[in-house]
């Protein structure tokens, strides 16, 4: 992929984390366990989520600051700066989609049915599903935008460690 392509990815990418750390921290901020549960039963699965958007905004905060050392360096390095953007893919959206506690899912239908793409294993507070969507949305257009760029550099790696074993 041409640097200039990377560039653009690496701007975009910094931008879109940059909104996504603010709203998480917000809300991580500003919204107790106690403000979040209906009930007894929900507890729990409200913890666990919880859990789960600290980790991704670690990540998310991480991967920021390396995206703006990539962007800030005067010396542009290609190496570090598609190592950073899988990063991105693999720490921030996966992490987002793919939660460890599985609270909530991504719905693969929802393009079809005009539904909300994110299910969740219970039912949230209101607060939490809305953080949750608007992220989401988010997220889309990074993983649509990183989603060639994920292959390429995968593929770029493999090919790599199969010279090395020739």
């Amino acid at each position: 992929m041409p640097e200039s392509q990377i560039k653009q990815l690496i701007l975009l990418s910094q931008n879109l984390l940059k909104e996504i750390n603010e709203s998480l921290e917000h809300f991580l901020n500003f919204h107790a366990v106690n403000n979040l549960v209906y009930n007894e039963g929900q507890i729990v699965k409200t913890c666990e989520l919880l859990s789960d958007l600290r980790h991704l905004l670690v990540n998310c905060e991480n991967t920021y600051q390396k995206l703006g050392v990539v962007a800030r360096s005067h010396h542009f390095n290609k190496d570090f700066a598609e190592q950073v953007l899988y990063e991105t893919v693999y720490l921030c959206v996966h992490k987002f989609y793919y939660p460890a506690h599985e609270v909530y899912e991504e719905d693969g239908r929802h393009s079809y049915t005009g539904k909300d793409a994110i299910k969740f294993s219970y039912t949230p507070h209101p607060d939490t599903k809305k953080i949750i969507l608007a992220l989401s949305k988010t997220f889309e257009i990074l993983r649509e935008e990183l989603s060639y760029y994920e292959t390429d550099y995968v593929t770029k790696k493999r090919l790599q460690q199969g010279e090395q074993f020739d």
